[in-house]
């Protein structure tokens, strides 16, 4: 029987009661899926049902084939290695004892002589030189999760599950997973923000409020198909608020003529022109009539009023986000930043920036790029003062804010509401209302407290508070699409496109720093560093 995953009238609640899934009907076939949707939405849960780690409430997951399981956080034991993730600890003892000669008959007739080269073969395939008895506390957190990636291809799976599998990896770790997913010919369901890496996928599912719907194709073909079925919801709003508008009008119409017959009916019986026996017959039938008319009108009513809200709801899930932001008033040949001669680092004697120098005039928006330890988050703390140089000089002409992955600009205990007033002390209550509704925290959004807010959140929360009423001329952000959920990135894209200032960036996502209109980058090479245009 060929590999599959398939879900039956599948039922998951939290404990506290939420209902992620209800009536779930759904499959997975020896082919490369994206699993996208709102944070929140159940892409994790759907893929610890899938794993066992969860059980449903009602209905079933059934699992034909093995499956091999990459989560968001690779745990990290001291003691453990590489060897300990590829489950060959053991094995490669054996080796090493037979290679020493103190191995028994019975060791050598169970040793797998091919062992250490599938097992470097699998680290090489995700672009990792390691050896077995690497600790994986020494790895970067790339590294370990390429390390991880490369244990699950050892294993040689019928499904692969990946649960943000490029989130901390540089471009060559991006590039790395994408390699294996392109050769990859078993099942894989790959959950993800990373735009390229889903364009390659045979086909997306996406886990809405409404359920869960399969496009075939990647990311490309999911977008063109999402803007037709946002044209034709679209279509349907207009069509059902013209039948509702109808057929207000016809009640109303239906009304009046009922008015004026009855007004019509009680002059005539005023003026006894007609025997009262007739009369009552004739009022008997006209009111049956108008009942018939009345309940008629209402299940049309109903029906529009359904179609009505089964539009709006398509639309609220289809339908981009935009957003326009105060300008900052930056001139085009203002300068905002020059960095002259720098070396700075953290341990005597090992710089981890050697003799940088760049500067940043006017509107300019600039990625700063390079390999994982290159020294990108070093740099901005030397830019924003957290961190001061050994030698050189950098000079700031206009005000900043920082956004780094964390977001500390907010307090975690005060509400996003609370946290704007903060950090914009001049802004009224309408001011601050309307600033925060821009990035979609309307009504009791705005009243969520800043530490119980997902990654996605928490950014849109920090931009709204930074951008919203008067905006620096140079906003610097750090690694700001890790953990944001599609939706949540394309807020952010759409707050930065509509930022006017400029620009300062750490981030491996191509796709994102195309979309915000990143115009040249600084690559760093540890430990000195170049830029290129």
């Amino acid at each position: 029987m060929s590999a599959s995953i398939v879900f039956s009238n599948l039922a998951w609640a939290a404990p506290g009661g939420r209902v992620f899934f209800s009536n779930l009907d759904l499959a997975f076939a020896s082919e490369r899926t994206g699993l996208v949707g709102r944070n929140g939405v159940g892409k994790t849960t759907l893929l610890r049902l899938i794993a066992g780690d969860l059980a449903p409430t009602s209905g079933s997951v059934s699992v034909e084939g093995r499956i091999a399981v990459l989560r968001q956080t690779v745990q990290v034991d001291p003691n453990e290695t590489v060897a300990d993730l590829f489950g060959v600890r053991e094995a490669l003892a054996l080796l090493a004892r037979a290679e020493a000669g103190r191995a028994s008959t019975s060791d050598i007739a169970n040793a797998d002589w091919t062992l250490e080269a599938r097992l470097a073969a699998a680290l090489a395939r995700l672009g990792l030189e390691a050896a077995p008895d690497t600790r994986l506390a020494a790895l970067s957190g790339g590294q370990r999760t390429r390390a991880a990636l490369a244990a699950l291809v050892f294993a040689a799976p019928d499904f692969l599950l990946l649960d943000e599998p490029t989130n901390n990896l540089d471009r060559q770790g991006r590039q790395a997973v994408a390699d294996l997913l392109q050769t990859w010919r078993a099942g894989a369901i790959v959950v993800s923000h990373d735009r390229d890496l889903l364009d390659a996928m045979d086909a997306i599912v996406e886990l809405t409020s409404l359920g869960a719907t399969r496009y075939g194709g990647g990311w490309t073909a999911y977008r063109e198909r999402k803007a037709l079925e946002l044209a034709a919801a679209r279509h349907d709003l207009a069509d059902a608020e013209k039948r509702l508008s109808e057929l207000a009008q016809r009640s109303q119409e239906a009304v009046e003529r009922k008015a004026r017959k009855d007004a019509v009916g009680k002059r005539k019986a005023r003026e006894g022109g007609m025997p009262r026996i007739l009369l009552g017959g004739m009022k008997m039938n006209a009111e049956n009539t108008t009942g018939e008319q009345s309940r008629l009108a209402e299940r049309r009513r109903e029906a529009a009023s359904a179609d009505l809200q089964s539009a709006r709801e398509r639309i609220e899930v289809l339908t981009p986000i935009t957003v326009s932001l105060p300008p900052t008033g930056l001139a085009a040949g203002k300068h905002v930043l020059r960095i002259e001669d720098v070396t700075a680092g953290y341990a005597p004697g090992a710089p981890v920036l050697s003799h940088l120098s760049f500067a940043i005039t006017g509107p300019e928006r600039v990625a700063i790029a390079g390999v994982n330890g290159a020294g990108k988050t070093t740099l901005l703390s030397v830019i924003t003062g957290a961190l001061e140089p050994w030698r050189g000089v950098v000079r700031r002409f206009t005000p900043f804010a920082l956004l780094d992955q964390r977001v500390s600009v907010l307090d975690a205990s005060l509400s996003i509401r609370d946290n704007f007033l903060r950090l914009n002390p001049r802004s009224d209550e309408n001011t601050c209302r309307a600033a925060l509704a821009r990035f979609m925290f309307r009504a009791g959004a705005a009243l969520q407290i800043a530490g119980t807010l997902s990654g996605g959140q928490l950014l849109r929360a920090g931009l709204a508070c930074v951008l919203g009423v008067s905006p620096p001329p140079l906003l610097i952000l750090d690694e700001p699409t890790n953990h944001l959920d599609i939706d949540s990135l394309e807020a952010v894209e759409a707050g930065l496109r509509a930022y006017d200032g400029a620009l300062l960036i750490v981030s491996h996502d191509e796709t994102f720093l195309g979309a915000v209109g990143v115009e040249r980058r600084l690559r760093l090479d540890a430990p000195g560093a170049r830029t290129s245009a």
